[in-house]
């Protein structure tokens, strides 16, 4: 059986691999189906699935949507087996693309303030942006700060200018973000849900509620849950019908991260795939 990976960013989000690098590390490690999720992007997608053409290695397209739903903030939803061509996704992403960046800019601004407090030079937006080469994120930033020597670590930049520096994200309505995947052909999948809460009564909720609004499917298997976690959670996809799926969130940036593994060091299996691609020939079946 293969080992799969269906939770991974590049450096169009805030992954530090190239699209193609980061399929090739996957290759590298063993892996046989990837997905590429960035935020808010799919401007990798293509870039990663030929490289994978060549590597041998499954890519299934993705994104990952940061959304709000009732009184939770920056809640992660995946979407698989979407249709990159799709119009209405298209205009989704580039709204949310360019509200993303405009807060970005704010940051680096907040950034440059903070810098000329301490009497060094400001970062230049555009050089930012540069090395970002798709969505600029909070990393790009930080990549641009130890440019400078201004830090020596992705941690010392959060913890001395990224984090006090923030702005508040914007988010897409839930209701909406699950409709635009499942209309863009693909199944919606709610990321690392212990990341919103370690609480089995607020995760029941909060599953319950978003399967009941067209949910398909919860990342059980990740880098965070523990194996009491994710054994709740295998539970509850199956009370409310929905597919399991696993994936590292592995960006490159923390040396803890590894592509193809969860918490605890296990490993990702193919046998959660089938469900997954049922439920994506189900929204793909013309009407």
């Amino acid at each position: 059986m293969i080992d799969i990976d269906l939770h991974m960013h590049s450096t169009c989000s805030d992954g530090l691999l190239e699209p193609e690098d980061l399929v090739n590390a996957a290759g590298r490690a063993g892996l046989g189906v990837i997905a590429l999720c960035d935020h808010d992007s799919i401007a990798g997608v293509a870039r990663a699935m030929a490289a994978g053409r060549a590597r041998g290695v499954e890519v299934l397209t993705g994104v990952e949507l940061s959304v709000a739903w009732q009184n939770w903030r920056d809640v992660h939803l995946l979407g698989y087996g979407i249709d990159l061509a799709s119009p209405e996704l298209l205009r989704c992403l580039a709204t949310f693309a360019e509200r993303r960046a405009n807060r970005n800019r704010e940051i680096v601004a907040a950034v440059n303030r903070r810098l000329d407090h301490e009497g060094r030079q400001p970062l230049d937006p555009d050089d930012v942006t540069a090395l970002a080469g798709g969505v600029m994120g909070r990393p790009h930033i930080a990549r641009a700060l130890m440019a400078r020597a201004y830090v020596a670590s992705m941690e010392e930049a959060f913890d001395r200018y990224l984090v006090p520096c923030d702005v508040p994200k914007t988010y897409w309505p839930m209701e909406e973000a699950i409709a635009a995947i499942r209309r863009a052909g693909g199944a919606a999948v709610l990321a690392h849900p212990t990341s919103i809460s370690t609480d089995f009564t607020v995760l029941e909720r909060l599953v319950g509620g978003l399967a009941a609004i067209g949910l398909d499917g919860v990342e059980v298997y990740n880098s965070m849950a523990s194996e009491a976690e994710a054994a709740f959670l295998q539970g509850l996809t199956r009370r409310h019908r929905l597919v399991t799926t696993a994936g590292s969130d592995f960006h490159g940036i923390d040396p803890g991260d590894t592509m193809g593994k969860g918490r605890g060091g296990i490993r990702f299996s193919g046998a959660l795939l089938p469900p997954l691609y049922a439920r994506i020939a189900e929204r793909q079946e013309p009407l």
